[in-house]
């Protein structure tokens, strides 16, 4: 399995070596060069796996030799054995042909738990085989930065340095990062937005030169293939626990970088009867805009009820691009070059064949706190505001008489209890056993002004690994 750059001018790397590339040396993103295939047989073969065993059929073909198959199988059974649910990944129905699957059980209470689990476990596993010691850096809108901690904090081969926006990120969201302890643990506030913080990871993997030369620069971000391929994996457990493949199923995701619901992409097109992807934004559309209106421009972030979407620039939109213009990297490495200096408008043939998988909605404030609220008194169930989003998306898009629908639970309802309350809820949120300390838990983070050289100096100046 070789990966290649979505720009064209990178070389094709391994999966080892895509792994602890990030970012490709153009400035595209990695993806596979082909992609595993699964056929109807094959799928309903899978049924009745539980979710570390799929996981190693569904992750194997990507990791090719690079893992050896002994060596794959204890990496998964320990990146899940800390999730509080022996299902792993749970359905739970909410509605007739409505469902929703909760990816908040691991550590963290968040879906990137389940690939930053599994990541960390594989960069220690390398860094080990290759005698190699390298700086993390990623930039988090709330809960990347928790998950990709909790993943690599007991790594010894890693400085991990994680940038999020001064007092726009949840309370409990920041305190699941901060009050980490370890010397090569570094929370690094700073007094800008999330855009600023993923500009400043983009730049940095554009000129490394502020590291000493023994350190490579690894992503953490969705930007960061395995990332995408762990997630990949969820959407065939789902799938299959509801029929799949002898029925297709949509999935309405709440996203805001489009890393989550490309993985639905990538296993549609390696044979899941998929039937729609459902976008579902906040405020901050610009996925929705770009489907509905085929132009992809910036707007002023606003800051809502659901933090982990507020998102202006879609990292991982270029990757579903790459696909929509034919795998042209230097038809993508034009338009993304015209980006830099204002808005674009896509083909109409690639947003054609967009819109004949996608769906989007745009969803509100107001809209989220109703949802939050219609579903608790309906079936009790509570929502957090990013898994409530999905849920308006999937009740307005009118295809659960067409087959179910199943809505990404992101996060569990306890990280924003301010939400909770903003939709009249008067019930007692309370955090899962492990995290009910979490207050009391000292804080540690570096508040830093919204300049790359001030972030990259600290940087420098705290490897300690």
């Amino acid at each position: 399995m070789k990966y290649i750059s979505t720009r064209g001018r990178a070389p094709a790397l391994n999966f080892e070596e895509v792994l602890l590339a990030g970012l490709a040396a153009d400035g595209g993103l990695y993806v596979p060069e082909t992609l595993p295939q699964f056929d109807a047989g094959e799928i309903r073969e899978l049924a009745g796996l539980d979710y570390v065993s799929l996981a190693e059929r569904i992750v194997t073909p990507f990791v090719d030799d690079c893992v050896p198959p002994a060596d794959l199988r204890r990496l998964l059974e320990r990146s899940y054995a800390e999730f509080r649910h022996n299902a792993v990944a749970p359905l739970v129905q909410i509605a007739p042909n409505q469902w929703v699957l909760e990816l908040f059980h691991g550590p963290t209470l968040a879906f990137k738990d389940f690939a930053l689990q599994f990541l960390g476990r594989l960069l220690d596993y390398v860094l080990e085989k290759r005698e190699q010691k390298v700086v993390i850096m990623g930039a988090t809108s709330g809960d990347t930065g928790s998950a990709a901690i909790e993943g690599c904090r007991h790594c010894r081969n890693i400085d991990i340095f994680i940038l999020h926006p001064h007092e726009r990120v949840s309370e409990v969201q920041r305190r699941q990062m901060t009050s980490v302890p370890g010397d090569n643990i570094h929370n690094l506030a700073v007094q800008g937005n999330f855009d600023d913080c993923q500009a400043m990871v983009k730049a940095s993997f554009g000129d490394r030169g502020f590291l000493p030369q023994d350190r490579a620069l690894v992503a953490v971000n969705s930007i960061n293939w395995a990332r995408i391929m762990a997630q990949i994996v969820y959407y065939f457990y789902a799938a299959l626990a509801l029929g799949g493949p002898d029925r297709p199923v949509s999935f309405s995701v709440p996203t805001g970088n489009f890393g989550d619901i490309f993985a639905g992409y990538l296993a549609q097109r390696m044979g899941l009867p998929v039937e729609r992807l459902i976008i579902a934004t906040n405020r901050n559309d610009v996925l929705h805009r770009a489907l509905t209106t085929s132009t992809y421009g910036r707007q002023p972030l606003a800051h809502t009820l659901s933090p982990s979407m507020d998102i202006t620039v879609s990292s991982n939109f270029e990757r579903l691009l790459f696909d929509l213009y034919g795998r042209d990297g230097g038809a993508i490495a034009a338009l993304m070059a015209d980006f830099e200096s204002g808005d674009i408008t896509f083909s109409e043939a690639a947003m054609a064949q967009a819109r004949s998988l996608f769906s989007s909605q745009c969803v509100s404030d107001d809209e989220t706190c109703a949802q939050i609220a219609s579903t608790w008194n309906e079936c009790e169930y509570l929502l957090d505001p990013h898994t409530a989003i999905g849920v308006r998306a999937a009740l307005q898009s009118g295809l659960a008489g067409m087959c179910p629908v199943v809505t990404l639970a992101t996060a569990h309802p306890a990280k924003f209890p301010e939400a909770i309350r903003s939709a009249g809820l008067k019930e007692e949120v309370h955090l899962p056993l492990h995290l009910r300390d979490l207050y009391e838990r000292q804080e540690r983070f570096t508040v830093l002004p919204n300049e790359l050289t001030a972030v990259q100096a600290f940087m420098a100046a705290n490897i300690n690994a």
